[in-house]
């Protein structure tokens, strides 16, 4: 304990600089391990340098709780749905050939490749090398980063790439697609047959790559991701959420049709109901390749943003109602409504300052005990009247 405790001590000594000199070191036994070549260990990972500006990004928290209207408008527009269309023509024989391999629609394929780097416009400017050994030599993650620099320093090593070339996120996400390095290594396909898969020079690696992804992930064949749906006027609202699909007979029972009257159909398969931008704003019915999507980016605004944008690829019509104007709160203030309704017995977990389930089931509880509406949406009468409640006592 005492020379841990002397070890420490020293580290705490040296320079940030000084620190990540001794950890490449370190990193340079785990990649022998690891079965890194030598030349790559001292040429790649040796030559590694420290980069303060990752660590910086890295604790980067936003000032501002991002809306859905923000996120969607952003995201999905016009020069992303003409880029894509255009990428449809420009690749529709070899999509089709993907399709039938690997079960996944075109359009899915180039939503995901749009919303990454725009179609391979912005695959990102950050050395890959020196981002992942600058997060593993940080605490924070250490083992995680780690672990994706092993990967990175291999796929050198099994794709003979170049380290120089080799630019991506801060984080380290890769090429078109922004695989990280794990997901490179075992899901990343040679799509144009030239016996190397290089997802920054090569579009079809790229999009076979994706497409490899998603069905490992679990795509469904021949479902869609959901679809935008009509709600009635006396709507129960606390039917909604991620995590409580229903079969689609009971959305039935319950008004709910697709966007022009039509019945949803009796298909036996769940769809959760989501209302992103509270009940003003669209809704939609999230089917399971909904959640494939969550699986590549864990964010129900992506998530929605990802399958719209699909839909508009292929030509199908814009949303049915413009999308609302959002109150904007800071972190602090979501906060602050976390903490307040947890005081209030509306357990919504630690007070982290982001929107997520677990704070719009609590926002719906405490809107339904109010009689509001309770579509689990924060807008500024939700948010006064939340904060007008006495704390309990324990008298």
């Amino acid at each position: 304990m005492a020379t841990e405790h002397a070890q420490n001590k020293m580290d705490e000594a040296l320079s940030p600089r000084a620190q990540f000199a001794q950890c490449v070191v370190e990193l340079q036994s785990q990649a022998q391990d690891a079965g890194v070549s030598v030349r790559v260990s001292r040429d790649v990972l040796g030559q590694a340098k420290y980069k303060e500006k990752i660590i910086s990004l890295d604790r980067n928290q936003p000032e501002f709780v991002q809306t859905f209207t923000d996120y969607f408008e952003k995201r999905v527009n016009t020069w992303r749905i003409e880029k894509g269309q255009q990428m449809l023509a420009k690749h529709r024989a070899f999509l089709g050939e993907l399709n039938k391999q690997y079960g996944v629609p075109a359009q899915y394929l180039l939503a995901f490749w749009g919303l990454e780097t725009n179609f391979g416009s912005y695959k990102g400017k950050s050395p890959v090398i020196d981002s992942l050994v600058t997060l593993a030599c940080d605490n924070r993650r250490s083992r995680y980063f780690s672990s994706e620099l092993m990967q990175a320093l291999l796929l050198i090593d099994r794709e003979d790439l170049d380290d120089k070339q080799m630019v991506g996120s801060w984080a380290g996400a890769m090429g078109h697609t922004q695989f990280m390095p794990s997901a490179y290594m075992k899901y990343a396909v040679d799509g144009d047959k030239d016996g190397h898969i290089n997802l920054w020079d090569s579009e079809k690696d790229a999009l076979a790559s994706a497409a490899n992804f998603l069905k490992n992930l679990g795509w469904q064949t021949g479902f869609k991701w959901g679809r935008e749906v009509s709600l009635p006027a006396s709507f129960d609202y606390t039917l909604v959420g991620k995590n409580t699909p229903k079969p689609l007979s009971l959305w039935n029972r319950e008004g709910v049709t697709r966007i022009g009257g039509n019945a949803l159909g009796t298909a036996d398969i769940k769809g959760a109901l989501l209302v992103p931008a509270g009940h003003e704003g669209p809704a939609f019915l999230a089917y399971k390749n909904f959640n494939v999507i969550l699986r590549w980016n864990n964010s129900e605004y992506y998530g929605i943003a990802v399958g719209h944008l699909a839909d508009r690829i292929a030509g199908l019509g814009t949303l049915s109602k413009p999308l609302p104007k959002l109150p904007s709160y800071t972190v602090d203030e979501m906060r602050q409504l976390q903490d307040k309704l947890n005081v209030l017995g509306f357990d919504v977990g630690k007070a982290d300052g982001i929107l997520g389930p677990g704070t719009r089931a609590g926002i719906s509880q405490f809107q339904r005990k109010q009689n509001m509406i309770a579509d689990g949406y924060p807008d500024r009468e939700v948010f006064d009247a939340l904060m007008r409640q006495a704390d309990p006592t324990n008298s």
